[in-house]
């Protein structure tokens, strides 16, 4: 895959699509509006009705939903972008009261996480998942493989498999939400089996070529505990098949990052955040990071909400827009597809 510059445009849930899963017009303005970056990564996708977790996100699992986000790959395309789909499962983390099914969450294990979901009554607990069967993880297998399909279907140039953030893949690697006894939980090996049999499932139905994946070592976000985390990633990068990518989302590890780029001989996509003070990633990570070879591509999420034209005003120094977290989710065009390109504020000031 060819990209037009290294910088990524990192998934962000914003929660507008309609509630049956379906992308719209507006969200195909919204990453038409960004198709500068040399890659953009979706939102989070669900690759079947359970693995949602959160309302109004899109899915990938039935035909309405491929031909809706023919339109969101055709308007990037049209500018000239790259889009590739990233396919989420939630896990545990979700409500039944989410779901018109109103089906009971899964997991690793029968293991609640801390912390509320948002559903349309307001904050609740997250309930007891229900631990996944040996069955069980072998249609999710093949979920994923489908919907990988779906999404090449649907025009997307590849797929990025979400493997962190504290969702399903990351929860079957996290010792405090894995207690299985059988060949998926235990050793780090053991619990870092169930993704790697996901990434081989949808390489082998689109090709490794067309294949990333996102991971975020030691980030304790959806209350994650991973436990040993270098013996969790040195049990997983050098088994993972000759990818597109790995992503990493890095949670103030850099030391645990340049551990992974030394396993992982391919291409290496940073979301940075090298420390503590580091949050959120700022322009002035992005020289460096190239310069000295660590990275092959920069990503970045809230610079690209608020900056469609990221690349343009980083390559002229201009000043950047800030971005709005009271819009971040849900709702409509506000903060969404209204933030000012540079030449709008410059005509503006013509005019």
């Amino acid at each position: 895959m060819t990209l037009a510059n290294r910088l990524v445009m990192a998934p962000m849930t914003r929660n507008r699509a309609t509630p049956d899963g379906q992308a719209t017009a507006l969200m195909a303005r919204y990453y038409a509006q960004r198709a500068s970056a040399g890659l953009i990564i979706s939102e989070g996708i669900q690759p079947s009705p359970v693995g949602q977790g959160f309302m109004n996100t899109p899915g990938l699992h039935d035909a309405r939903q491929v031909g809706s986000w023919r339109q969101v790959t055709q308007a990037v395309h049209a500018q000239g972008g790259r889009i590739v789909a990233q396919l989420m499962h939630a896990g545990r983390i979700g409500h039944p009261s989410l779901y018109a099914s109103a089906h009971q969450p899964i997991g690793p294990s029968a293991l609640p996480a801390a912390g509320v979901a948002f559903t349309p009554s307001g904050p609740q607990p997250y309930p007891v998942p229900r631990a996944l069967s040996l069955d069980e993880i072998r249609q999710t297998c093949a979920d994923f493989a489908q919907a990988a399909r779906n999404a090449l279907d649907a025009g997307f140039d590849g797929v990025e498999v979400h493997a962190g953030n504290g969702f399903l893949l990351h929860q079957f690697m996290a010792r405090n939400c894995n207690a299985r006894t059988d060949a998926y939980g235990g050793s780090p090996a053991n619990r870092v089996r169930f993704t790697l049999e996901v990434v081989n499932a949808v390489s082998q139905a689109i090709g490794a070529e067309r294949t990333g994946v996102r991971i975020s070592p030691a980030n304790p976000y959806n209350d994650i505990d991973e436990g040993e985390s270098a013996a969790l990633y040195r049990a997983l990068v050098p088994e993972l098949p000759a990818l597109a990518y790995l992503h990493i989302m890095e949670a103030g590890n850099r030391a645990q990052t340049l551990e992974i780029r030394r396993l992982w001989a391919g291409r290496l996509v940073l979301n940075p955040h090298a420390d503590a003070r580091s949050w959120p990633a700022t322009p002035q990570v992005i020289e460096p990071l190239l310069r000295n070879g660590v990275v092959d591509a920069v990503c970045f999420g809230a610079l690209f909400l608020a900056n469609p034209d990221l690349v343009e005003r980083l390559s002229r120094q201009a000043e950047l827009n800030s971005a709005d977290p009271t819009t971040f989710y849900g709702g409509g065009a506000k903060g969404y597809t209204d933030y000012p390109t540079l030449s709008e504020v410059e005509s503006a000031s013509l005019g």
